[in-house]
């Protein structure tokens, strides 16, 4: 990992003019030490020339499956984190559904080692469960999980089914001045179920999953959340109801903030093409209005940030079917080209609002000191190619795996240089 001392001929967002400018910007000791206009210093061995490329502040996801320990056949830490910085993210908080699941301090710290020693210089932050082995049967040692570095709880992959259980944990969570995040799923609703309730259902005469097994979790969470006065952020939000009961939670002071995927912004049910396991994720791709409700929810501040929920699976897995086959898709290294030609290059939203969805709001949520482009921030810096058309190939992914719905789009707005604290941690060249 090369270390760079100016980035020159780069193009930042200014938010105040709403425009693209010029900007060279010196790092010092992996911090943003100046930010100028005009002509580009003299360049040197430590000088990365942008050539106007789009400079931003690095990516933030705060929804990704690692698989590590446990599942290193669909991903680990070594090629997550390179997938990652191969989609611009700097900063990565990883769920605990892994085997074991991260509800030790000694898999907390496991995480950490691994990710500090062989993780490419990314990021990573741990959640830890919320009940041991993820079965909603007994919480676990929340104190000595924050000791050891886990950043929040949640027993993403399944949701708390008790409703005593998960206020228990929001209680002890208050306490201890940490978020509970939540996976919001009713399981009575969906077994056995593995498309929503929609017009693919419909017509290939499936059982689907109904709206309300989202929605019911939501719903009795932000009142436990009210109740407790926990900081309660919603994973994956999918439903119209989901983003209805966000809000009003969120108008009468509820401490809820929540997060969307871009699949569930660019596709719908109506979209699937056939029985392609490729397409079968959780929660599942819903209707046409779901997708316009989240994306009012997104652009209302309803929902607070865009997250990818980077689902690895084998081929071997995915070859299963539809019925079979794990729920999940890979998201890093699509997910801005996808955000930018949907909504960016239509007009719909503004460049800046994009990349705060991405950067800025998720680090305000969740307390990090990254995510924003300004002096004394940390280096952690994406560049990207707004204008060149490319091709999505998941054969040349960095992931271990390639499950996604999107081989053989056409979309811009490609990262080009990731760096974290002033060092390239990954180049397209």
């Amino acid at each position: 990992m090369s270390a760079v001392k100016w980035i020159v001929n780069g193009r930042v967002w200014n938010e105040e003019s709403g425009e693209l400018e010029t900007r060279h910007i010196r790092i010092e000791n992996g911090v943003i030490a100046e930010m100028i206009g005009g002509d580009a210093p003299a360049a040197g061995e430590e000088t990365l020339d942008a050539g106007g490329k789009l400079v931003s502040a690095g990516f933030i996801d705060m929804h990704v499956h690692l698989r590590d320990p446990g599942f290193e056949h669909k991903e680990d830490i070594v090629t997550g984190t390179a997938s990652a910085a191969a989609g611009g993210f700097t900063t990565i908080a990883c769920m605990p559904n892994t085997r074991p699941s991260i509800d030790t301090p000694e898999t907390v710290k496991y995480v950490l080692d691994k990710a500090r020693e062989q993780g490419n210089g990314v990021k990573v932050l741990p959640y830890a469960a919320i009940s041991k082995n993820q079965l909603g049967r007994e919480l676990t040692d929340f104190a000595a999980l924050k000791e050891a570095g886990a950043i929040g709880f949640t027993d993403d992959g399944v949701g708390v089914q008790r409703a005593q259980m998960m206020k228990d944990a929001m209680a002890l969570a208050k306490s201890l001045e940490m978020p509970i995040i939540a996976h919001c799923e009713d399981d009575s609703l969906v077994e056995g179920l593995y498309v929503s309730e929609g017009k693919f259902a419909r017509d290939n005469g499936i059982k689907g999953i109904p709206n309300e097994s989202e929605a019911i979790h939501v719903g009795r969470d932000a009142l436990l959340a009210e109740a407790t006065g926990v900081h309660y952020h919603v994973c994956h939000v999918s439903t119209e109801q989901s983003v209805r009961l966000i809000r009003l939670a969120k108008s009468i002071g509820v401490k809820i903030t929540a997060e969307v995927c871009p699949h569930h912004l660019v596709l719908s049910d109506e979209d699937i093409p056939g029985m392609d396991s490729n397409w079968k994720m959780n929660p599942p791709l819903r209707t046409p209005r779901d997708v316009q409700a989240v994306i009012e929810g997104i652009e209302d501040g309803t929902i607070d940030m865009i997250v990818t929920d980077h689902a690895p699976h084998s081929a071997e897995e995915k070859a299963r079917g539809m019925q079979l086959a794990p729920f999940g898709i890979v998201g890093f290294e699509t997910a801005f080209p996808l955000m930018y030609t949907k909504f960016v290059r239509t007009g719909q939203w503004s460049l800046g609002f994009l990349l705060s969805r991405m950067t800025q709001k998720p680090a305000e949520v969740f307390g990090l000191d990254s995510g924003k482009l300004a002096l004394g921030a940390p280096a952690d810096l994406t560049l990207i190619e707004l204008h060149q058309e490319r091709e999505v190939d998941p054969s040349q992914f960095k992931s271990r795996s390639n499950n996604t719905p999107f081989g053989g789009w056409k979309l811009y707005g490609w990262p080009e240089a990731t760096l974290v604290g002033g060092r390239v941690v990954w180049s397209h060249q």
